[in-house]
C-alpha cells in the first residue's frame, strides 16, 4: 500500500521543483507556472467521482495496474513540450489517471480490511504517497542538474512503468469486492452522499487541506529561487526533504486517532500547519525550512484523518464516496494554484502567506462545526 501511494504521486507535483527554470525557459508567468501545478491537481479533481463510480462496476486492481500504465505515457510526452501551455495539457492528461490509483486504492483497503487494520494500512498509504510526492520533486530537481528537466521526465516515466509492473506482481486480488454495474444505484448512492455530513465535511476540509499544500510549496520555489536565497534548482529539491517528516508523523497519527478521535486531531494538526506557514516569514534559510516542516506535518496528520474518518463512518459506496473526497480535495488544490500565483504575483511571499493563513482558518471552522466526534475505538 505504501509504494502504490508512492507511485500514485511520484508525478503530481514533481514540476514545482523545476518551476524557476520553466519561468525562464518558456518566458511564463507566475501564474503560468502556478496552472502548470493546478492542471494536474484539476484533472484528478474532475475524473475521481467517475473513476470511483466506475470501479465499484469493474474492479480493483486492474484499474490500478491500468492508470499506472497511462499515466506513464504523458509523463514521457512533458519532455517534448514545445511552451509552457503544451506542458499543461500533457500534466492535465497525467492528473486523468490519477484518480484510478488513489480512490481505487482506498476503496481496496476499505474492502479488503476490518477495523484497526484499515487505520493503520491508510496511515501506510498516505506515508506512500508523501514519500512520493518528496521523490518526485527530489529526483527531477537533482535531473535537471545531471541531465535537464527534459530527458529526467523520460527517467521518471520509466519508474512509472516498473510501479505498474511490481503492482501486477505483487497486489493481491480483491476477495471482498461484489461489482455493482448498476448506474441508476451509482447515482442514488451520489446523491446519498452529498447529502452525508461526513463525506460533505470531509470534502471541505480536503479542499482547505490542499490548497495550503499547493499553495505553500508551489510559491516557495519562487521565494526562495529569488534574492536573497537565489537557491539552484537541486538546492530546492532538497528543501522538499521536509516531506519526509511526512513518512514518519503519519503512521504515528494512528495513535492521535484512536486516543483523541478524528475531529480533535483535525484541530490540533490545523492549529500547527498555522504556526508552520507563519514561520516562513521569518528571514534565516533554516528558519523557512523549520516552518516547512511544521506545516506539512500538521497537514499529514490532517490528511491521515480525514481519510481514516471517511473509511470509519461510510459503508456504503466507499469508492464513490473517496471519489468525492478526493474531487474536493484537488479542486481546492487547483485554486491553490491558481490563487497562490494571482497572490504571488502582486505581494510576493508575504501576502501569499496571509492567503494560506486564511484558507487554514476556514479548515479549522468546518472542522469544529461540521466533524462529528467519533469515539476514539473507532478512529
Amino acid at each position: 500500500m505504501g509504494l502504490i501511494g508512492m507511485f500514485a504521486f511520484l508525478q503530481v507535483y514533481s514540476v514545482q521543483a523545476i518551476l524557476p527554470v520553466l519561468i525562464t525557459d518558456f518566458a511564463a508567468t507566475e501564474v503560468q507556472a502556478g496552472m502548470v501545478v493546478g492542471a494536474t491537481v484539476l484533472a484528478i479533481a474532475i475524473m475521481s467521482p467517475f473513476l470511483g463510480m466506475l470501479s465499484d462496476a469493474v474492479g480493483r486492481k486492474v484499474f490500478i495496474v491500468g492508470a499506472l500504465l497511462f499515466l506513464a505515457i504523458p509523463t514521457a510526452l512533458i519532455a517534448q513540450s514545445p511552451s509552457i501551455g503544451w506542458m499543461g495539457v500533457w500534466r492535465f492528461l497525467q492528473g486523468l489517471s490519477v484518480p484510478g490509483i488513489t480512490v481505487v486504492t482506498i476503496a481496496y483497503i476499505g474492502e479488503e480490511f476490518e477495523g484497526r487494520a484499515v487505520t493503520e494500512l491508510m496511515s501506510f498509504y498516505v506515508s506512500g504517497s508523501v514519500l512520493g510526492g518528496f521523490m518526485g520533486r527530489f529526483l527531477l530537481g537533482h535531473l535537471h542538474e545531471l541531465i535537464g528537466w527534459r530527458a529526467g521526465y523520460y527517467v521518471m516515466a520509466a519508474m512509472t512503468l516498473l510501479g505498474a509492473l511490481w503492482v501486477t506482481k505483487m497486489l493481491p486480488v480483491s476477495r471482498q469486492f461484489v461489482a455493482n454495474p448498476n448506474f441508476r444505484s451509482a447515482i442514488q448512492t451520489l446523491g446519498s452522499h452529498l447529502v452525508n455530513r461526513y463525506v460533505v465535511t470531509a470534502c471541505l476540509l480536503g479542499a482547505c487541506v490542499l490548497f495550503s499544500l499547493v499553495g505553500c510549496f508551489t510559491f516557495i520555489n519562487l521565494h526562495l529561487a529569488d534574492t536573497p536565497y537565489e537557491l539552484s534548482t537541486g538546492a530546492l529539491a532538497n528543501i522538499f526533504a521536509v516531506y519526509l517528516l511526512g513518512v514518519i508523523i503519519t503512521p504515528l497519527s494512528t495513535t492521535l486517532l484512536r486516543r483523541f478521535g478524528s475531529a480533535r486531531t483535525v484541530r490540533v494538526a490545523v492549529v500547527v500547519s498555522m504556526l508552520g506557514v507563519l514561520l516562513t516569514l521569518v528571514a534565516p534559510l533554516w528558519g523557512v525550512v523549520i516552518g516547512l516542516a511544521v506545516m506539512s506535518s500538521g497537514v499529514f496528520i490532517t490528511q491521515s484523518a480525514t481519510i481514516s474518518y471517511i473509511a470509519v463512518n461510510v459503508k456504503k459506496g466507499r469508492s464513490l464516496a473517496s471519489g468525492l473526497y478526493y474531487m474536493g480535495y484537488y479542486a481546492g488544490g487547483t485554486l491553490g494554484a491558481w490563487l497562490g500565483g494571482i497572490t504571488y504575483a502582486r505581494g510576493q511571499w508575504s501576502l501569499t502567506v496571509w492567503l494560506l493563513l486564511f484558507v487554514q482558518i476556514l479548515a479549522l471552522l468546518v472542522a469544529s462545526i461540521g466533524m462529528i466526534k467519533t469515539k476514539s475505538h473507532a478512529a
